[in-house]
């Protein structure tokens, strides 16, 4: 197993650029089948993203990505993605970068605030409705009167 950092900062959009001392590639062979190529090449990768490091996504930002990452957050503050769906290193390394600017642009979407609403007349209405027709019906149910 080879440890590699990525050269390259990781352009998110919206102005965000992740940069590469936060990123670190590691390469280990990948499970399932494939023969003789898993069995020798290190093909899958484990991109690390050092999120507690990270300073240049806002604290609301982190917080969500935290959220969205799941299992894939480690006891350290790191976001852990092991990219080995296809036979190259460089797909791999491709797959997994691509995966984490996926969750980061899902993390930068503010969530809508719920606005609560008051039902309507009509709608509380229906609902006396209902419950009278209901009722009516639970009280044919009983014994029959003389």
């Amino acid at each position: 197993m080879s440890q590699d950092t990525w050269q390259d900062a990781l352009v998110v959009g919206r102005g965000i650029t992740i940069p590469a001392r936060e990123l670190s590639e590691e390469f280990i062979r990948a499970s399932g089948p494939g023969g003789q190529n898993v069995n020798k090449v290190s093909s899958a990768v484990q991109l690390r993203f050092h999120l507690a490091a990270n300073e240049t996504l806002p604290e609301d930002v982190k917080a969500r990505l935290a959220r969205l990452a799941g299992q894939r957050l480690t006891r350290d503050g790191d976001i852990l993605i092991q990219a080995d769906r296809f036979r190259s290193q460089e797909r791999n390394r491709e797959d997994a970068r691509e995966r984490l600017v996926a969750l980061v642009e899902r993390a930068l979407e503010r969530p809508k605030p719920r606005r609560p609403t008051r039902p309507t007349r009509g709608s509380k209405e229906r609902r006396l409705a209902s419950k009278k027709q209901r009722g009516q019906t639970k009280k044919l149910r009983g014994r029959p009167v003389d």
